[in-house]
């Protein structure tokens, strides 16, 4: 009786130890960038959408300014230079996370915010000179995808350039807590989101657009 109720007792040592080794085994980071990655794939699927509407509606044009009249690709290259350079800035700014150099992070974050400023910036500038040129949304379907996409790209990019400066006043004010490095990781995700995002519109609107 007292040898039954000893290896009742080592079974149950080995279950719980089986059952924490399985919790300490589990990928915390995982859980945590799951969601936000399901969010992504819904936000891709919107931007497939509007790039079918968008072959749809490319010579829709109802007499009003077309593809060749408004798309300039070389300015739309320097546009990627700028955003690329701002995502790169931030990749630098994670490994700095992962050297725990917080001097380094704040830095590149920073600059990260500069490059994405500029790059919205361009857009405005080329959506102010649309605009002067009466190319504005309601003249054509062409012109409505058109800025539909571009816009809602901008609008993306505004959000990074929120969250990035939020991100930094965490960093500069807690320091990389468990909590903030998720979200940092987080944010990297959404800044490479959009420099793929940018070159799908890069290659279907201002090159494979100007071709036709």
């Amino acid at each position: 009786m007292t040898m039954k109720t000893t290896d009742d007792t080592a079974t149950g040592q080995a279950t719980g130890g089986l059952w924490a080794f399985e919790d300490r085994g589990h990928d915390p980071v995982s859980t945590r960038t799951l969601g936000f990655w399901l969010y992504l794939l819904s936000d891709a699927m919107i931007f497939a959408a509007l790039f079918a509407a968008w072959g749809v509606y490319l010579h829709n044009t109802a007499g009003g300014p077309t593809i060749h009249g408004i798309v300039h690709p070389l300015y739309a290259f320097a546009e990627t230079a700028v955003l690329f350079t701002g995502v790169f800035a931030y990749g630098l700014a994670m490994s700095a996370v992962k050297r725990a150099w917080r001097g380094g992070a704040l830095l590149a974050m920073a600059a990260a915010l500069g490059f994405g400023a500029w790059f919205l910036g361009m857009e405005i500038h080329e959506f102010s000179g649309l605009a002067a040129l009466g190319a504005v949304p309601e003249r054509s379907g062409f012109l409505s995808a058109y800025w539909t996409i571009i816009a809602l790209h901008g609008a993306h990019i505004a959000l990074a350039l929120l969250w990035t400066g939020l991100m930094l006043v965490q960093v500069l004010w807690s320091g990389f807590t468990e909590k903030v490095v998720y979200r940092l990781l987080n944010l990297r995700l959404f800044w490479h989101y959009q420099a793929v995002i940018w070159v799908c519109v890069y290659v279907f609107v201002y090159l494979r657009g100007a071709m036709r």
